[in-house]
């Protein structure tokens, strides 16, 4: 076996690592590090490590390489209801009241399992919800589980599991919940399948929260035994996206192993029996400011970070720069889970310009992570009324209609979205997808189709 000393680019590829994937290896784990990367040159038919170093240090890493390092170097390990305190203290401390305050309006709950593996976590926390909500076919329940291992989350999605996955569960679990699949194999029933969905995601990546990537407006985020992987700088910059990712005093649980009072300080601990829980700490009340106006100098200002789309051209109005400003100031709102605000901004841009497709498809975004989805769905038909390439109300479409169970409706916006990919470069960054690439999008819609049609 290869070791440390023969493997000068050692210390480079980890570095490497850190920066790009948020993976922490410092000497003393290097052992395990080369055990991983040995696995992967293997897998890939390298002969040597020296060499396959070499090309991984070469430029930077493809997103494959990136997952095949993630399945070699991270542990999969989970199983239902892990940590039960946990779960005990979301069932009788922090849902009861969220639960009994969404019934009075929007009958709504988002959570998010980040980190998911192979997706034990997440329908756990969906089945947590199903045996608290007697009426929940009334609800729109969101449960998302992301991970940065595609093979951990297609086992997600197919939803089958061994033996190994209920150690220690209590036997209700798999009588009510789960049926025989063959030997010593289960398969969760479909109504809590239905509740729960897996996407691809680098917690490394600065592309969430995001309305797009529906990573936004969280009530509850589980990042459990995912941040003892990051370097401290890296794990600081996660724990603040999933601060941004969650509503106002929503909850973020992570690993008593993890706890640090400097990556926390954001949030309130509440001190639960077996369990530590963090809540979103309400930012001091802001004065109450006058009507935006904008001058020639905050256009500037702001001109690099627009879009295209809603940049103003030589002859553009204050009406149209005002448009501007309401859109970018929604997605802020958005992407802090601010939700009501952000449509409140949203309504004002498409009143005040009703030709601007960018307005009535942030307006639809939002409206989806609301749990409107007739709303929605009418404002990104505008948006492709508008403009019929808009390649993202195509997809949300195609997700509204899917989850409303109009397959047929669903695969022609899949389809038309696959048509309009098709024509561009993989590695060209969609507009308003904060960082998703015509490649990576094609890729989920494809491995969504290809899922229901084996569902079918």
């Amino acid at each position: 076996m290869e070791n440390s000393r023969d493997l000068p680019l050692l210390p480079a590829l980890s570095d490497v690592l850190a920066r790009q994937i948020g993976l922490h290896f410092p000497p003393e784990r290097w052992p395990e590090l080369l055990r991983g990367l040995q696995g992967m040159a293997r897998e890939l038919h390298f002969s040597t490590l020296p060499d396959y170093f070499a090309q991984l240090l070469s430029q930077p890493l493809t997103r494959q390489q990136i997952e095949i390092l993630a399945r070699h170097l991270t542990i999969g390990e989970t199983y239902f209801f892990r940590e039960p305190q946990v779960f005990e203290a979301l069932q009788c401390h922090v849902l009861p009241a969220l639960i009994e305050e969404r019934r009075q309006s929007t009958r709504q709950l988002r959570l998010w399992s980040a980190g998911c593996s192979t997706g034990e976590e997440a329908y756990s926390l969906a089945i947590l919800l199903h045996r608290m909500i007697p009426d929940i076919a009334e609800w729109n329940i969101t449960v998302l589980g992301t991970d940065i291992n595609p093979q951990a989350l297609e086992k997600a999605a197919a939803g089958i599991y061994g033996e190994w996955s209920f150690r220690g569960a209590p036997p209700w679990l798999r009588e009510r919940y789960f049926r025989h699949a063959g030997k010593n194999l289960y398969e969760i029933i479909p109504a809590v399948r239905n509740m729960v969905m897996f996407a691809y995601l680098n917690l490394a990546d600065d592309t969430y929260p995001s309305p797009a990537g529906n990573t936004g407006a969280m009530d509850i985020v589980f990042c459990r035994n995912v941040l003892m992987y990051f370097e401290p700088e890296m794990a600081a910059r996660v724990v603040e996206k999933h601060y941004r990712a969650l509503v106002k005093n929503g909850w973020l649980a992570v690993s008593p192993s993890e706890i640090s009072q400097t990556s926390f300080a954001r949030f309130v601990p509440a001190y639960l029996p077996g369990a530590i829980l963090h809540q979103k700490s309400s930012p001091p009340p802001k004065p109450e400011q006058p009507a935006v106006t904008i001058s020639a100098k905050v256009v500037e200002a702001i001109r690099p970070k627009l879009p295209k789309t809603i940049r103003p051209t030589a002859v553009a109005t204050a009406q149209k720069i005002d448009v501007a400003a309401l859109l970018l100031t929604a997605r802020t709102h958005a992407n802090r889970g601010e939700l009501p605000a952000a449509q409140e901004l949203c309504q004002r841009a498409v009143a005040t310009d009703r030709l601007n497709p960018l307005g009535h498809y942030l307006l639809g975004a939002i409206l989806q992570e609301l749990g409107r989805s007739a709303e929605a769905a009418l404002a990104h038909k505008r948006t492709l009324y508008l403009d019929p390439e808009f390649v993202l109300a195509h997809f949300a479409l195609g997700n509204i209609y899917r989850d409303q169970h109009q397959p047929h409706v669903a695969a022609k916006h899949f389809d038309n979205a696959l048509l309009i990919l098709e024509k561009q470069r993989e590695d060209d960054l969609l507009p308003e997808s904060d960082g998703l690439t015509s490649g990576r999008l094609m890729e989920i819609i494809r491995s969504g189709t290809r899922k229901e049609d084996k569902a079918a």
